[in-house]
């Protein structure tokens, strides 16, 4: 693994970095603990990995201007709705550390709202940025601004590491009916792990807190196409941590479900609604289906921030649609070691990315969240959110 070092988003200039850490992180690589987001020493930078570099390079980026925590988001140098919504947090941080305004606190707000539709953590928290500096006085808002955004990264880490023990109870019961004490499989799809969050993961977080207890495990990874989020960070993600895993084509989990090698789904979510609807990367539908017809769990994974209690349907959430180059054209990595793109489709053939697709709420076996697991319906998740599900129905 190569470490490198980008001085600025906007500068790409790269050198090399001894230390990558901070806070106190779970993940690891090559033994070295790391959050995907976190300010520098100097406390004028947030730092961010570069997802657009892994699984073969490890690039760190400087976000010194709220235009590069936006460019960040868009770009997908930074991805997976907790870690969008946390970026957008810092974005609103450096947009104070420039101008305290509250004319610039709206128009970086705005500025950072339009870079990704899907994803509500995105929207839940610039609202929650914008209502607690709205009390504080501009000469003291970028420390404030800087603060919260930190309290946002640390409470997504807690409520990962609580998805991680709610979801790890449903995989130790799963593996304890085995009449066979074989590894349980588990199939996921697309990036929901600490890549996807500050620490943790959603979707990953219980297969990480079973194989650190010592639950024989093994995970079927979905390649994800088009950007194969699946084949360069969940892969890299859990070949990092040591979990057995195989990478797999989009379409062999339904062959691997009728033959019995699936034992569990389990997927991250983008948005999902009050009464249970996920959306979540395309192709997780198809997934369900095959579960359903086989028999096989599907639960998703999620913090509140995820749930959007102002929708009550998954036809009504935005569904982001992509630059077709991102499926027209593919990245990785010569027999030489070069890193190069390449064109797969003929020259004159058009082509349609769409980004998420919805599972209905009915095929979905339960929701794991930060307060335990319930079932995809608006009753059970109101007993789980009140304070929340009240203040929408108002």
């Amino acid at each position: 693994m190569k470490f490198l070092y980008h001085v600025a988003l906007h500068s790409r200039k790269k050198v090399l970095t001894a230390n990558l850490c901070c806070g106190n992180p779970n993940m690891k690589i090559d033994g070295r603990a790391y959050r995907t987001i976190w300010l520098s020493d100097d406390g004028r930078r947030v730092q961010v990995i570069d997802q657009t570099c892994l699984p073969f390079e490890l690039v760190v980026v400087d976000l010194v201007r709220v235009e590069d925590a936006a460019h960040a988001i868009r770009a997908m140098t930074v991805r997976g709705a907790p870690l969008i919504g946390a970026t957008a947090a810092y974005g609103v941080a450096l947009a104070m550390a420039q101008d305290p305004s509250d004319a610039h606190l709206a128009s970086a707000s705005e500025l950072l709202r339009k870079t990704r539709p899907t994803a509500v953590n995105l929207a839940w928290a610039l609202e929650e940025m914008k209502r607690h500096l709205a009390a504080v006085p501009p000469a003291r808002r970028r420390d404030e601004a800087f603060q919260h955004a930190a309290l946002i990264c640390d409470n997504d880490v807690a409520q990962c590491r609580a998805i991680g023990a709610h979801g790890h109870a449903i995989i130790k019961n799963l593996w304890a009916k085995q009449a066979e004490k074989k590894p349980l499989n588990i199939l996921t799809h697309c990036n929901a792990g600490w890549l996807a969050c500050v620490d943790w993961g959603t979707a990953l977080a219980p297969i990480y807190t079973a194989h650190d207890a010592g639950i024989p495990l093994h995970v079927w990874v979905d390649e994800t196409r088009p950007r194969n989020q699946g084949a360069s960070l969940t892969a890299f993600e859990l070949s990092a941590h040591g979990v057995p895993h195989t990478v797999i084509a989009d379409n062999t989990g339904g062959h691997l479900m009728q033959h019995d090698m699936v034992q569990m789904a389990i997927v991250g979510s983008d948005r999902t609604t009050a009464s249970g609807d996920v959306c979540n990367k395309v192709g997780t539908y198809l997934k369900a289906l095959a579960a359903h017809d086989n028999g096989v769990p599907f639960y998703v994974a999620l913090p509140s921030s995820t749930i959007d209690w102002s929708l009550d349907s998954g036809k009504d959430i935005p569904i982001e649609e992509r630059d077709a180059r991102e499926l027209t054209h593919m990245s990785g990595k010569t027999a030489g070691g070069k890193i190069e793109t390449i064109q797969v489709v003929p020259d004159r053939s058009p082509a349609l990315n769409v980004a998420f697709d919805v599972t209905p709420a009915r095929f979905v076996t339960g929701l794991i969240t930060e307060r335990g697991v319930c079932a995809a319906d608006r009753t059970s998740l109101a007993k789980l959110y009140p304070e929340y599900s009240q203040a929408a129905a108002e």
